[in-house]
């Protein structure tokens, strides 16, 4: 077999070879390392490599098997971490300057629950500057290419991670969601992004204890790979007071299912949302796969009226909190948009954040009421398809000015503002290339279902196999 066709094994399968001595861990991780050479210079996705401390824990993986010991259930799997999440020992930026040098002593929760599993650390994958935003570039490390088109952007925040995946360089990767940063970069790099349920992976260290707004989750090439690393990170932590006490193990098995009967819902633009026509055109046909699979598939759309200021409001709020001081101690040192966030955070009253906390339970409400009358909700992830690398971001979608850098996020972060979790699929490509994901949400903590459902249409389909060309 060769390194790139390990490189492309689906997760479980790896995994499997793996626990079998089919492959060794330093096989595995040699052919990764080797094809990181090759290509991660063209696209900047991994940004800190830990090649010597991987080599290491790989042999003592492939020791600890030999001795019969246990395996876990990411035996041997190299993964590199979001570069906001912090790894003991590993060099961790945040993508900010101001944390250029930094190296925490503790990993955080999701960091633990991987390693745990058994796989090794690879590295640290490129990220906005504190995850702030839908396009993956900063200060420190510069701006991550989408490997299907160097010159377009990876989606954000977990550009680093959509693209390290799509490109060969890691089977598995873990990521964060506040509006979009699985389910973007997911759509523009051609794989598969899961934002769950609050709570259903716990966060650890956290800024608020009872904030839902920002959740972490995984990233995979197929959508079973999703669910195994779900499988992994998901469970109670007595530290975290909204994780759900529900077993992970189920993530874990088949999904292969029946969707004969479902009642899928299809909104094009969620409400009214300008969308560019070339994502529309991948979208249409992709629908259609559902009710060739037996789904009952309908124009509906609930009302989202007030995700634009829960979120905003809600945001600005969770970055003054947590951004704040950091801005006074180094002024000048964060890019504008993030501080201007900030600032905004400072200007929000008590009765903003409780008027915005009640129109999110009247979001959430509506939402269960319009589940009672369907199973699934499709719409697109991104409004756009991927765009030029040196934009900050679309100043236009589909003729419509974009006044800020999050407007253009609208379909993925008012999702975000419902608690619902949403999953990106891969539907296809533009005439001229770009990768388009669609968007599925399911009622809150319908995990299995959602990736059931995400399942059946990846098999269906088959775009997630097409790989780019270095």
């Amino acid at each position: 077999m060769s390194a790139e066709e390990i490189c492309y094994l689906p997760a479980r399968e790896l995994a499997r070879r793996l626990r079998v001595r089919e492959l060794s861990a330093r096989e595995v991780l040699q052919a990764h390392l080797d094809r990181i050479e090759q290509v991660n210079p063209q696209i900047n996705a991994i940004v800190t490599l830990t090649a010597e401390r991987a080599l290491s824990e790989a042999a003592a993986a492939d020791e600890r098997l030999a001795r019969g010991e246990e395996a876990g259930p990411l035996h041997g799997i190299p993964v590199a971490h979001k570069d906001t999440h912090d790894v003991a020992g590993v060099r961790t930026t945040y993508g900010s300057p101001i944390f250029a040098d930094h190296v925490p002593g503790s990993d955080t929760l999701v960091v633990e629950r991987i390693r745990n599993a058994g796989a090794i650390t690879l590295g640290k994958t490129n990220a906005p500057e504190f995850g702030a935003g839908s396009h993956t570039m900063n200060p420190v490390f510069g701006a991550t290419r989408n490997p299907y088109r160097r010159e377009l952007s990876a989606g954000g925040s977990s550009g680093g991670a959509a693209a390290a995946l799509a490109a060969g360089l890691q089977p598995l990767a873990e990521g964060s969601d506040m509006g979009g940063s699985l389910r973007n970069p997911a759509s523009f790099c051609n794989v598969v992004g899961l934002r769950p349920s609050p709570g259903r992976v716990p966060t650890w260290p956290a800024t608020l204890p009872w904030e839902a707004l920002c959740v972490q989750g995984p990233m995979g090439r197929t959508v079973a790979d999703v669910a195994l690393l779900l499988s992994v990170i998901a469970g109670h932590d007595e530290r975290n007071p909204i994780s759900l006490d529900e077993p992970a193990a189920p993530f874990a098995g088949s999904l292969d299912a029946d969707l004969a009967g479902l009642r899928v819902a299809w909104s094009p633009d969620l409400g009214g949302l300008p969308v560019d026509p070339a994502v529309s055109a991948v979208l249409e046909p992709a629908v259609q796969v559902f009710a060739e699979l037996g789904c009952r598939v309908e124009p509906a759309c609930p009302d989202l009226a007030s995700a634009d200021e829960v979120f905003r409001t809600l945001r600005g709020w969770l970055f003054h909190a947590g951004f704040s001081g950091l801005l006074e101690e180094h002024p000048g040192k964060m890019k504008q948009t993030l501080a201007d966030n900030i600032a905004f955070g400072a200007t929000l009253s008590g009765a903003d954040i409780a008027r915005a906390q009640t129109r999110q339970l009247e979001l959430i409400t509506g939402m269960r009421e319009f589940f009672t009358q369907y199973d699934l909700l499709l719409a697109p992830v991104s409004q756009v398809p991927p765009f030029p690398v040196e934009w900050e971001y679309p100043e236009t979608v589909a003729g419509q000015p974009m006044h800020d850098y999050l407007e253009w996020m609208r379909s993925a972060y008012s999702i975000s503002a419902t608690g619902c979790p949403a999953l990106s699929v891969p539907a296809g490509f533009t005439g001229d290339g770009r990768p388009v994901g669609l968007q599925i949400i399911a009622p809150v903590r319908g995990e299995l279902g959602l990736l059931r459902a995400a399942h059946a249409f990846e098999q269906a389909t088959g775009y997630g196999n097409q790989r780019p060309v270095f």
